[in-house]
């Protein structure tokens, strides 16, 4: 090792900590993060982007889901670029090239309808509408047809339930369950979180990190199988006795 590379050693070393058996980052956002590699880190990464709450997100998105559970490794962000251009479901149902872009179906229009922008609202605009004797409808801000936040949502919802219902377009309403999670734990810019972050102020926590045992689960999650069933017993009794209250309560 060359005095140069000891120097980047003893420089990188210091964001690093061994808890036997595993090795832990500190991350830049000061957030633990469980080391992994090879094909432990591979398996990771294809379950948060094909996985039943993947949802087929891009590179960047399913990096973030990966950070977001607690796991790190140097290539992640280089590794889920290759991982969403070799799977065959992304490829084909990704974007096409604006350069090659040609319409798919035939649309008629039945009404003109806008929501009030003020590029529809205008004289101009109203005496082409007399001119050709088109009726100009005007919806309000929550109609589910003209919301630019319903339309966003709807359009990330359907291309997730594309790239999972497959050749077997039928059976979409059996994976909503599934792509409305994928959705809800995939993060939004516009938010700057996730959705189910926004609602519950936490990261949502998958059994993959179980699994994998993330800093978190290694931490505040008992493995003793026989501790847990115990524990998960009391609680299936309170959950009985919550019940009978909210019946009483009705």
């Amino acid at each position: 090792m060359s005095s140069q590379q000891k120097k980047k050693f003893f420089k990188d070393v210091k964001h690093y900590f061994w808890d036997d058996p595993y090795l832990f980052q500190i991350c830049a956002d000061q957030i633990i993060r469980r080391c992994v590699h090879g094909q432990e880190a591979y398996d990771i990464l294809k379950a948060y982007h094909e996985g039943p709450t993947g949802g087929h997100h891009g590179a960047n998105f399913t990096a973030k889901k990966v950070f977001d559970a607690g796991f790190f490794w140097l290539t992640i962000y280089k590794d889920a670029y290759d991982l969403v251009k070799s799977c065959d479901i992304c490829q084909l149902q990704g974007k096409i090239s604006q350069r090659d872009e040609m319409p798919h179906n035939v649309i008629q229009v039945c009404e003109i309808f806008n929501d009030r922008g003020t590029h529809f609202c205008n004289d101009k605009f109203a005496k082409v509408m007399s001119k050709y004797r088109v009726t100009h409808r005007l919806a309000i801000a929550f109609h589910q047809q003209t919301s630019g936040q319903v339309e966003v949502s709807n359009r990330g919802l359907k291309r997730i339930l594309e790239r999972t219902v497959g050749e077997n377009r039928a059976s979409w309403s059996e994976k909503l369950d599934d792509a409305l999670w994928a959705f809800r734990t995939a993060y939004k810019t516009p938010i700057g979180c996730t959705h189910y972050k926004l609602v519950y102020r936490k990261s949502c926590h998958l059994p993959i990190e179980l699994e994998h045992k993330a800093y978190w689960a290694l931490k505040h999650v008992n493995f003793d199988l026989k501790t847990a069933g115990d524990h998960r017993k009391l609680q299936l009794n309170e959950l009985n006795e919550l019940r009978d209250q909210a019946y009483e309560n009705l």
